[in-house]
């Protein structure tokens, strides 16, 4: 039977997202859902995305996009090196990790971060997206497109929700009503000192930490069934990773 595998953020792991594939073990009729933020932290984002453009051409993919993607794709597209992004997105690794890549290559990689998907929802009401949305008409209805790279108020409600209130209920909140399940990334499990995937209401959040001290995670959309892969951190031991 095929699989949805959602993969959480990657951040310049390489060497992790490779542990996390080989663990999976995706066959032809798997689809994998890549929820965002493949740059930025490791040293290896340019080669991140060689990857996973040479992954699309033999496997079924959906890419979304995550915040430090649009910084990268901006930078790509126009040369646009955002403060920020430099100063806490640890865009510079990203950069760095550019130095070898011809401008031909580079654009290659501007058009694959301008194909990607601002969030999918598959045929069983799922839906998978980067952070969150803010519009209480879901995310087709949302205002603007930041919002799907940034959003933390999804997941805060879904944190914050009693656990005896039920769906039927006229307080369970609208946005959460309007999904069978929501998988995220964005806010990494580590902040709750948590390694693994967190569930609350009908959001799972599978950003484990890997820009920091945690993992990359893949997660079985049906079962549940979770991999991850070893300490990032433990992958590159002479580097820092991001810093905030």
């Amino acid at each position: 039977m095929s699989r949805t595998i959602a993969i959480g953020d990657i951040h310049g792991g390489l060497k992790a997202l490779q542990q996390v594939i080989d663990l999976v073990k995706p066959t032809d009729e798997d689809l994998l859902i890549f929820l965002g933020d493949y740059v930025d932290g490791w040293s290896q984002s340019a080669q991140v995305i060689d990857y996973l453009i040479a992954l699309s051409k033999r496997q079924f993919c959906i890419f979304i996009k995550g915040n430090h993607d649009a910084w990268c794709e901006a930078w790509l597209s126009y040369e646009r090196l955002d403060k920020e992004w430099l100063n806490n997105g640890s865009g510079q690794s990203t950069v760095d990790s550019y130095k070898d890549h011809t401008p031909e290559e580079k654009e290659q990689h501007a058009i694959f971060f301008n194909s990607m998907r601002s969030y999918y929802a598959d045929e069983h009401n799922r839906l998978f997206i980067h952070a969150g949305f803010s519009s209480m008409h879901g995310p087709e209805k949302e205002r603007y497109e930041t919002t799907y790279f940034w959003d933390r108020t999804l997941w805060e409600t879904a944190l914050a929700l009693d656990k005896e209130l039920m769906p039927e209920s006229k307080l369970y909140p609208r946005r959460l009503k309007l999904f069978k399940e929501i998988f995220i990334g964005h806010t990494p499990t580590t902040n709750y000192d948590v390694n693994t995937p967190m569930h609350y209401a009908n959001v799972w959040n599978i950003d484990t930490g890997a820009a920091f001290t945690g993992a990359v995670t893949a997660i079985d959309a049906d079962t549940k069934e979770y991999w991850q892969s070893d300490i990032v951190q433990k992958l590159y031991p002479s580097e820092k990773g991001r810093h905030k």
